[in-house]
């Protein structure tokens, strides 16, 4: 199994990056991201068997305690550069508290084997992939005259673990599970 934890984004920002997809998909022949796909990756975890989901599982409900927090989705972007673009992004600001949880989340999983991430966490949503060379000109000046493109704030009080599959046109990904942050747990 493929998995990976993350957070889920609200209906209410789903449905304005939903519109903001529809602005932007006629403009460039690109792969964009299903609207179901798009989460925030707090740690990608790899392959991992079956037969040890529990151990995973039990990492993970440890990442705790940790408080509910507020995080903003604003900024559009392309990885590594807007002169050779790869993937089209939407910024994710959760300051220390998102860094934490992250942080913490692989801390948990260093001991199972889970090798630690060589790059720096840079929170973002992938809005769109660019696999081979298209004309891009419409896109890029699109997304400089949406900026700073404010697509809303909420709370965070929950992470999930999924597995990804392959798909035909994109991944399919499953939730396993769901960890509620702390005082989210006092309040249910």
């Amino acid at each position: 199994m493929r998995l990976f934890t993350a957070i889920d984004l609200p209906a209410e920002v789903l449905l304005r990056l939903e519109r903001l997809l529809a602005a932007l998909r006629s403009e460039a022949l690109i792969k964009w991201s299903p609207l179901d796909n798009l989460h925030i990756t707090t740690k990608f975890i790899g392959e991992w068997q079956e037969r040890r989901l529990d151990e995973l599982d039990a990492a993970l409900a440890g990442v705790g305690p940790r408080e509910p927090f507020s995080l903003e989705l604003k900024d559009l972007g392309w990885f590594p550069n807007e002169r050779s673009p790869r993937v089209l992004w939407a910024g994710v600001h959760g300051g220390q508290w998102l860094e934490e949880l992250a942080r913490a989340t692989e801390e948990r999983l260093v001991p199972l084997g889970i090798p630690r991430e060589e790059r720096a966490f840079s929170p973002h949503l992938t809005l769109a992939r660019i696999k081979s060379p298209v004309p891009l000109g419409r896109l890029k000046q699109r997304v400089r005259d949406m900026q700073p493109a404010a697509l809303g704030t909420f709370q965070v009080t929950r992470f999930t673990l999924y597995r990804s599959d392959p798909g035909s046109n994109a991944s399919i990904y499953h939730r396993l599970r769901e960890y509620r942050l702390a005082s989210a747990m006092a309040a249910s």
